[in-house]
């Protein structure tokens, strides 16, 4: 175990850039807790953390990026689905910092809509190629051929595709867990969940930061997609990455890991009827928007396991929100059949 001030003291050692609205909100919902009938439900409020919506990845930035500009890049390459929350944050950043940004974009899971994530790339200026490859290795050897492409013209490339930069992304989220418990101490909430959608960097450094310090609130990472790989296996590797970058000796075991895939539905990028009332349930409760492909999802699990009788009133419950509303445009169609044609709910 280590303390929070240690942890945190040598998080600030690493080479990092301010880009995020930080510490984020933790906001109790009491109106959607009253709706389930069930325990206390707060929420962290990491949609809120800036740059073109915000969400979970310009947490992640800041230390990706704060690598990226020690070693003098000039140019970044990333690269994920169309409708990438990743990837139009990054975009969003690059303009910031005055890089040039190249996205390597799939069109696999989803169709070529001048909508949503793919319409804040174009407006904040990043360079795009597109292709078919699916998400995972495929994909990310055809962000590593741009890479490599953009270094024998003389660029400084820094890319996604290094795994350096998903161990630092992990750092980030190691310190929203220390922030995030420091919030729920300033309220007297003693957490008995936390849940969250992931399936990579924002998982393995919450995983991290548990097992670092000791803490025995149960963290449920509800997976978007169905990797290639065993998922469990891939956060832990990043959880020590993490930890290896902070001078610390590997930590999380695959035991420390509970990452389920069972709201992922039809697959990735593809909603879930669970997740399109999660998003109702919230908004009409609470004023707060979800997305269709990963926060919607999270929360859909988080309300079947309370109507399952998991967790019951007297307990505390916590939702990470990581972001990703622009999708909620790009998925205008679906969530239209969720309302009669008065604009109400059906």
């Amino acid at each position: 175990m280590i303390s929070p001030q240690e942890l945190r003291t040598r998080i600030n050692r690493l080479p990092r850039v301010s880009l995020a609205h930080l510490p984020t909100p933790l906001e109790e919902l009491p109106r959607l807790s009253a709706a389930l009938g069930g325990p206390r439900i707060f929420i962290k409020r990491d949609d809120c953390t800036g740059l073109a919506f915000g969400g979970n990845k310009a947490r992640h930035n800041e230390f990706i990026l704060g690598r990226a500009l020690e070693e003098g890049a000039d140019t970044l390459v990333w690269g994920a689905g169309i409708q990438s929350n990743n990837c139009r944050q990054t975009a969003a950043a690059a303009a910031k910092l005055g890089l040039e940004c190249h996205l390597v974009l799939t069109t696999d899971h989803a169709e070529m809509e001048f909508q949503g994530n793919f319409l804040l790339d174009h407006l904040v200026g990043a360079r795009i190629e597109l292709n078919s490859e699916p998400m995972g290795p495929p994909l990310w050897n055809k962000i590593k051929e741009k890479a490599d492409s953009l270094k024998s013209e003389g660029r400084r490339v820094f890319t996604i595709a290094d795994p350096a930069s998903r161990f630092a992304a992990s750092v980030s989220y190691t310190e929203a867990l220390v922030e995030l418990r420091d919030q729920l101490d300033e309220q007297g909430v003693r957490a008995d969940a936390v849940y969250f959608s992931s399936g990579g960097s924002t998982g393995g450094g919450m995983f991290l930061g548990r097992k670092l310090l000791g803490w025995d609130a149960d963290l449920r990472a509800i997976m978007p997609i169905e990797w290639p790989f065993d998922t469990a296996e891939y956060m832990a590797k990043l959880a020590n990455g993490a930890a290896e970058l902070l001078g610390l000796e590997p930590a999380v075991t695959l035991q420390d890991i509970q990452a389920s895939p069972d709201y992922i539905g039809a697959g990735y990028g593809i909603p879930t009827p669970e997740g399109m009332e999660a998003i109702s349930l919230l908004a009409r409760r609470e004023g707060i928007l979800l997305d269709p492909i990963y926060t919607g999802k999270a929360m859909g699990a988080l309300v079947a396991d309370i109507r399952r009788g998991r967790w019951r009133k007297g307990q505390n419950l916590v939702f990470v929100h990581t972001g990703g509303t622009p999708a909620l445009f790009y998925h205008h169609r679906d969530l239209a059949r969720i309302f009669d044609t008065a604009g109400r709910e059906g």
